[in-house]
């Protein structure tokens, strides 16, 4: 399904080394006509780390866009009754946004965009990023790959040998996994080699 006309909430989590194969992302969003809305966890907004300060990464995400970052629970929280998403994008999932997704924690805008979304029965795209994917965190991916309405971005290990437990999202594949979720579909395979963009 096309993403023309379609409101696509679009999440940061802090995963601060991920964010330049993100934004990208959200501009072919724009280009192929979707109205994107930025919404950031309080670590996107605060933290300032060798990638980027948070202010920096916000007022790029309000240019892009044209809108304003949802950037407080409040202001998510209307995503549901209100003014609902089409689709609810997460990019990058922390493995911290992971658990707390899987196990219906809602402390972060991001988090409770996601659960306003899902409450709509629309579907969650996820991107993960994440150094204990296949350690501890394993079974909230697991959890999330059993859920109803929450489709991934294929994802694979980027760096087997020195952090065998990580694994990332295939950004270059964010768009596609959109369209097909807006169909009720997991585009396949879901477990990739990791390929770095």
């Amino acid at each position: 399904m096309n993403v023309q006309g379609k409101r696509i909430g679009f999440g940061l989590t802090g995963s601060h080394c991920t964010y330049d194969a993100v934004m990208p992302e959200i501009e072919k969003l724009i280009a192929k006509g979707a109205d994107v809305i930025p919404i950031v966890s309080y670590t996107v907004q605060s933290t300032n780390t060798r990638f980027g300060k948070g202010e920096e990464w916000v007022k790029k995400l309000e240019e892009m866009t044209g809108h304003q970052v949802i950037d407080t629970i409040v202001k998510a929280e209307p995503l549901g009754p209100k003014l609902p998403l089409d689709c609810m994008v997460i990019a990058p999932l922390t493995g911290n946004s992971m658990s707390k997704l899987a196990n219906a924690m809602t402390d972060s805008p991001v988090l409770m965009a996601a659960k306003a979304t899902m409450r709509n029965h629309r579907p969650v795209v996820v991107g993960i990023s994440t150094n204990d994917a296949l350690g501890l965190n394993g079974v909230n991916l697991m959890r999330l790959m059993a859920t109803k309405n929450i489709y991934f971005i294929p994802f694979g290990q980027d760096d087997p040998f020195k952090k065998p437990n990580s694994m990332v999202a295939h950004m270059p594949l964010l768009l596609d996994t959109v369209e097909a979720a807006l169909e009720g579909r997991q585009i396949q395979p879901v477990i990739v080699e990791h390929r770095r963009s």
